[in-house]
């Protein structure tokens, strides 16, 4: 199995920790936050990851190398000074991904979760890790029904933890499903994000997930990065 982190964003609510430093490499319990998804694929048996980036990119491979330290083959995948968005940084990444399904994970959160309790591949499109909504988000994203199939809405709304498997044919019919004031870049690269795709096959029964509740955390402010610094200590 291969893997994408999502390691592109621009960390703007992060400044100034961002000035000079991506926001997955920011460090977290000593070491950065991508890091910590790396040791957890390896120990999972990937082998390839493909990292996209745009913000502060020639800082990824002086910090992380090619993988090797990991038994990893990294993939660094420039998207433009525009992140392409979580949706069109998936379509970018696809001809590196292949055909088969994929594990991904945001490169800036931190978790406890075990990605070794994900299944195989997805029952369909996709399989999410959803999470307790947060205090600074309390209204979740999606619901997660009974037989594990995640619905637009519910009595109980969850928040999509960034962490998820996935086949590359959710993208298939992206363009019906996107906005078309979504954009592209400079460049022609669609930009896009990945959420009407998934709400697009909610309805099919392609979307399924599983609940975590255990530690989360979207590592988005300075505030929040030492809240988790303090409880990693």
């Amino acid at each position: 199995m291969k893997a994408l982190v999502f390691a592109a964003g621009l960390g703007e609510r992060m400044r100034p920790l961002t000035d000079h430093t991506p926001k997955p490499l920011i460090e977290a319990g000593g070491k950065p936050l991508i890091v910590w998804h790396l040791e957890k694929l390896a120990a999972l048996g990937v082998q390839e990851v493909v990292v996209n980036t745009s913000w502060l990119a020639d800082h990824f491979p002086l910090t992380l190398g090619d993988g090797a330290r990991w038994g990893l083959r990294i993939h660094y995948l420039y998207e433009g000074d525009t992140p392409l968005e979580t949706g069109g940084g998936m379509l970018n990444a696809r001809p590196l991904l292949g055909e088969a399904p994929f594990l991904l994970v945001n490169g800036d959160i931190w978790t406890d979760f075990d990605f070794a309790g994900l299944p195989r591949e997805p029952r369909g499109l996709a399989h999410l890790v959803m999470v307790d909504p947060p205090g600074y988000a309390t209204h979740g994203d999606f619901a997660l029904d009974a037989e594990g199939h995640v619905r637009h809405d519910g009595a109980r709304r969850l928040t999509y933890a960034g962490i998820g498997l996935y086949r590359p044919a959710l993208l298939d019919d992206w363009a019906q499903h996107v906005d078309e004031h979504a954009g592209v870049v400079a460049d022609g690269k669609p930009r896009f994000r990945l959420a009407p795709l998934l709400r697009a096959h909610m309805d099919s029964d392609l979307i399924t997930g599983q609940h975590h509740d255990g530690r989360w955390t979207d590592v988005g402010t300075p505030g929040r990065l030492a809240e988790l610094e303090t409880a990693l200590r």
